[in-house]
This record gives structure tokens, sequence and C-alpha cells, in this order.
């Protein structure tokens, strides 16, 4: 793959330079990336929504399409949580801090941000499905009168797969948040059970109003909209971020095709009712 650097918002198969300034470790075989693109022309005007992702190409590998972590509201460099799972993401892992690298996009859909406003809202996260959720939280933290009650439920197998501990004081000054986990330890002290766990003890006072986004395993997000129909969220008011085989991030190879939808191009932010046939989950 040739590398180049032309900055354009027009021709997704261009891929410019980019170099891992900064690595942070967030949980056993996770850490975020913050990444800069090295044409200040394309760095400088490189606007995402959140919920979309870049494809990172590191010579010699391949590419892998990763959610952008980040503040959209902020310039600088790009952040992205990774986990270890594949030849490219664990040679981003072992090249680690000044890694030269490329970069494209950003592609895909993103979080119905401004269909939130004067709705309570509801997210949910199991484990690495809280980077994609993260710009969410920045972005209605950063208006948040334009929103009602904000309540964001974090899920991991054990406490140190909870992402982003650091800001959650932050977090909590504003909105609700909860932890739980599958497998407690000696000194962990919050909830212990799945994530759908918390889903089904909260208080939904508006559930014509509400608006519920998950990203996670794919039977935690089944069974997370499955608990938000019981408690009378309309379909149209669920969101989900899918994750397939994405190769080219234009909808071209078709790797990542879900029923009539392309999960790089028409998601991966996709609404319940949209794909509901092919989760082959039990409407309530």
């Amino acid at each position: 793959m040739t590398i180049e650097t032309v900055p354009t918002a027009h021709n997704p198969w261009l891929t410019w330079n980019a170099t891992v300034v900064s690595t942070t470790p967030e949980s056993p075989g996770v850490a975020t990336y913050d990444i800069v693109v090295e044409d200040s022309r394309v760095a400088d005007q490189f606007p995402f929504r959140p919920g979309q992702f870049n494809m990172l190409y590191v010579p010699g590998i391949g590419e892998a399409a990763i959610s952008i972590s980040g503040d959209p509201g902020k310039q600088g460099p790009l952040a992205h949580t990774i986990r270890e799972a594949g030849n490219v993401t664990q040679a981003l892992a072992r090249m680690g801090s000044s890694a030269a690298i490329g970069l494209r996009g950003p592609f895909g859909t993103g979080w119905p941000i401004d269909e939130c406003e004067g709705n309570d809202v509801i997210l949910v996260a199991g484990g690495i499905g809280m980077a994609p959720l993260r710009p969410v939280v920045y972005t209605m933290l950063a208006d948040r009168h334009r929103f009602g009650n904000i309540t964001l439920l974090m899920g991991a197998r054990t406490p140190d797969g909870l992402l982003y501990p650091d800001e959650w004081s932050n977090w909590k000054s504003q909105i609700d948040v909860q932890q739980t986990v599958d497998r407690a330890e000696d000194n962990w002290q919050g909830h212990v059970g799945v994530v759908t766990s918390l889903l089904e003890r909260m208080d939904i006072p508006r559930p014509q109003d509400t608006i519920l986004m998950t990203c996670g395993p794919e039977v935690m997000m089944r069974y997370t909209i499955r608990g938000g129909l019981s408690r009378d969220v309309p379909k149209t008011s669920c969101w989900l971020s899918m994750e397939r085989n994405m190769n080219c991030a234009v909808g071209f190879c078709g790797h990542c095709q879900l029923g009539p939808d392309f999960v790089c191009k028409d998601g991966p932010v996709l609404r319940y009712d949209r794909v509901a046939p092919f989760l082959k989950v039990n409407t309530l």
C-alpha cells in the first residue's frame, strides 16, 4: 500500500502517514494509542462523530478498523483504545510509542446525538465496548443542558477490565455512572453480575422519551436491547454498534455484510429495528 500525504475529504482510499505519540495501558491486553497525522492540513481538519472508526495500517502486516475513543470537541492526537486480538493489533502493541503507521478515515455512522436532545439517555457498555461510547460521554458532558437524565452502565469480566477509571469521578459529577463485574476481587466494592442486571434494576421514568445505546459483545447487546424493550423503550430508540470483519471500510469488499447493510458503510452504529431480523433476537 502506498501512503499518501494529500489532504482530502473525498478519497477514502488515501492512507495518511501517522505516528503513535503515546500509549496508555488501560487493562490487560488493552491500551489507548494517541495518534497524530503527520500532515498538519489533514490533522487540523479531521472532524469525527462519536461512533465512527479509522482504518489503521501497519506496514507489512495489514489494516484494522478501530473506533475513535477520544473527544470529538478537541483538536490534537486521535485516541484509539485497542485490544490485542489479531495480527495488526498485536503488531501495534509491540511497536508502542513512536510507531510509524498509516491511517485513513473517519468512516461509518455515528451515534444519534441530535436525537437525544431533550430525552433521557442510557449508555450500556461491555468491556472494550466502552471505547466507542466514550466520545458520546464527552459530547454530552460538553452540552449537558441539551439532554435529560444520562445513565452510563459499564460492565466487565473483572474490575481491571473496566476502562478509564481516572475519568469516572468527573463523569459522576454530571451523570449517573454504575459499574459491575462478572467476577469480583477482594477489594471490589461495587456490583457483581452482568451489566444487563444494572439495566433491569434501574428506574426508567420516561421510557418513551429514552434513547438506549449499547456496545459490547453481541450477546450482551442482544440482552440489553431486550431489557430496554421490556421496559417500554421503543425499538426506534434503541441503537447498537456492530462489529464485523471490516476490510475496506467503504462497502466494497462485502466482508462485513449484515443482511442488506454493510457494517462499515451503513454502520457500525445501527438502529435496532433495522438489524433485528438478522440478530435473531426475540422482540418483546
